[in-house]
């Protein structure tokens, strides 16, 4: 099934770095935000690298906490073919187009959520975006050979580029 993109980019002039992830999942879709999947565990992985105590909750405390933490987040894809939330599934993509986060913001450093969204990016931005970008392993519950401590000690290259 064709989809597009539901949600913008959130980002504002401050950011300093870009976390992409492949494509909304459904909950995602359905709920109107990103990561939105309650095994997903992206929220709490930045809660902890952040040192944020409280983890945000809802659409509104997610765009406040990414802004006042310095972090820009969208997806490499704005549309595609794709069946339920199998990133294996999603074919005929279409790229995002990062130029417009990338000259309005601060943003030195991409980071990639998961293997899919770094093989797309590999293969549609490396030409035109000088930055390099560093593959994160998936936040997703499918990643299961990754517990949360795992996935909060390599996404912690993170926080230099927070500061």
């Amino acid at each position: 099934m064709r989809i597009d993109h539901p949600f913008s980019p959130i980002y504002d002039e401050h950011s300093k770095i870009l976390i992409l992830g492949s494509f909304p999942s459904p909950k995602s879709r359905e709920d109107g935000f990103y990561y939105a999947h309650p095994r997903n565990r992206f929220w709490e992985i930045l809660a902890w690298i952040t040192k944020t105590t409280k983890i945000p909750n809802n659409i509104n405390e997610k765009k406040l906490f990414l802004l006042k933490n310095k972090i820009a987040l969208w997806d490499v894809i704005k549309s595609c073919d794709i069946e339920g939330s199998v990133d294996n599934t999603i074919k005929n993509a279409i790229p995002s187009d990062l130029s417009m986060i990338l000259k309005s913001s601060n943003v030195r450093q991409i980071f990639l959520n998961g293997g899919k969204a770094h093989g797309l990016y590999k293969k549609h931005w490396p030409k035109y975006i000088s930055l390099e970008a560093k593959k994160l392993p998936s936040s997703s519950p499918a990643n299961a050979s990754y517990n949360i401590l795992k996935l909060i000690a390599d996404w912690n290259i993170i926080s230099p580029y927070l500061r």
